[in-house]
């Protein structure tokens, strides 16, 4: 059998450690980003999910941050959902992003509200993998509010359901993302999650390592739920300083592939 890997990252705008991207040079950013390349390429993941991926913005000098990791990787395919559009002088466009070694064979996003800052939403997508269509979904919920959180996670239970996870002869979709809120936190957006995903046979990654923020981290926030139609060989949280976030590997294996 086929051993494959995803790693899901929030990529914090391509400013690195710096607490706001619009203090930094585009070298800055663009050596950041090159450092991002590079450890998505170590991490020799078959497809990689992100969050706060700019298209075009002011603050970070109208980068297409997409573009300049995917040159520097062996990531040939990718899609960008955009949740954030504002134009103007100060234009703000971002969202989240699919990186992938095999074709994205269907896609779409879904904004849980434009916005002219701080939009969220959630993007689906089939990767053609080994003579399979894995379905996965990257999502970045709200960072301030908790009942907002928990709507934004309604939304996405509501998709889900279209998906009709108890049939057992279909995959069902791999869910990755920043979460913004920890595992155990009663009433919030993971535990909900979790708990119906749990009724379909879904295990969440990492279990006990910590996330955010990157130097120190003392969270755990970025996620990913594994259905258990796939073998989950290992699940690391990868030590590095490319961001305010820590990036999360799952290796797995398709039982069929």
């Amino acid at each position: 059998m086929q051993v494959f890997r995803v790693v899901t990252l929030n990529i914090a705008h391509g400013r690195g450690l710096a607490p706001f991207q619009g203090f930094l040079s585009a070298s800055q950013i663009e050596r950041n980003l090159q450092r991002i390349a590079k450890v998505l390429t170590d991490a020799q993941a078959d497809f990689v999910v992100m969050q706060e991926v700019d298209q075009a913005s002011w603050w970070n000098m109208n980068i297409n941050l997409l573009d300049v990791i995917r040159h520097n990787t062996p990531y040939h395919y990718s899609y960008v959902g955009i949740n954030n559009i504002r134009d103007g002088k100060r234009n703000l466009n971002y969202g989240n992003a699919i990186l992938s070694k095999h074709p994205i064979e269907s896609r779409s996003n879904q904004p849980f509200k434009l916005s002219k800052i701080g939009g969220k939403g959630f993007m689906a997508a089939e990767i053609h993998i080994a003579e399979n269509s894995l379905a996965v979904i990257n999502m970045h919920l709200d960072f301030r509010s908790r009942v907002r959180r928990v709507q934004q996670i309604d939304r996405v239970i509501e998709f889900l359901e279209t998906k009709d996870l108890t049939n057992n002869d279909t995959l069902r979709p791999i869910i990755c993302g920043d979460f913004n809120c920890p595992r155990t936190r009663s009433g919030d957006a993971v535990l909900r999650l979790f708990q119906y995903l749990q009724e379909h046979g879904y295990n969440i990654y990492p279990q006990k390592a910590r996330t955010f923020p990157a130097y120190f981290p003392i969270r755990t926030i970025d996620f990913i739920f594994m259905p258990q139609q796939y073998t989950v060989i290992d699940t690391r949280v990868l030590p590095v300083y490319v961001s305010d976030h820590r990036p999360v590997l799952v290796e797995f294996q398709l039982d069929n592939a």
